[in-house]
């Protein structure tokens, strides 16, 4: 009997889910558009104000003439909401990284056999940190009308706020795709 050479399926596909997680949660997480301000009462009608975690930037969509750094007039980014965001996204795209190395050492595509208890402890990072993303987009959501904007403002969901939702589902597809090695490991027991 000789050993397969074939990498399972289930790793090729948490190693090509997650590094799109990760590019798409990135995206999500330094873009500045979580949530779309417009129709702001007393300003254009084609000014739209986007709101993300760490910046906030006014266009007016006639001229495409954008200006970020704008300052938080209204307690933005004071907000619980935001804090958490701010530092669960960066966390969980470290953890994701980490993750997709010991992935790449656990699957070793390489040699005869791929390292499956390895490649099953990188899928648990990885269904982590895509979870660590997946709360504050989720959370944010919950709370996008109740966070501060200019009373009588059109609020709508941001680019940004769907790819971190996106980016995390991979992340977590992936993760978990990768956790079905701990099953090999089971039947070698």
């Amino acid at each position: 009997y000789l050993p397969s050479m074939r990498t399972p399926t289930a790793m090729i596909l948490g190693l090509v889910l997650c590094p799109c997680g990760l590019v798409l949660t990135l995206t999500g997480t330094l873009a500045p558009t979580w949530r779309q301000v417009s129709l702001v009462p007393n300003q254009p009608v084609d000014l739209v104000l986007e709101q993300g975690i760490w910046d906030m930037c006014r266009e007016r969509q006639s001229s495409h003439d954008r200006h970020c750094g704008q300052a938080d007039e209204l307690g933005y980014f004071e907000q619980l909401t935001v804090r958490v965001a701010r530092g669960l996204m960066p966390t969980s795209l470290v953890l994701t990284v980490l993750g997709l190395v010991v992935a790449a050492l656990g699957v070793r595509c390489w040699q005869k056999e791929p390292q499956h208890l390895l490649a099953g402890v990188a899928g648990l990072v990885l269904l982590l940190s895509g979870l660590l993303s997946l709360i504050p987009a989720s959370w944010y959501t919950h709370e996008l009308w109740a966070l501060p904007a200019p009373a009588g403002s059109t609020l709508v969901v941001g680019y940004s706020l769907v790819l971190s939702y996106l980016g995390s589902c991979l992340e977590i597809l992936g993760g978990l795709a990768l956790a079905l090695s701990f099953h090999h490991c089971c039947k070698e027991c």
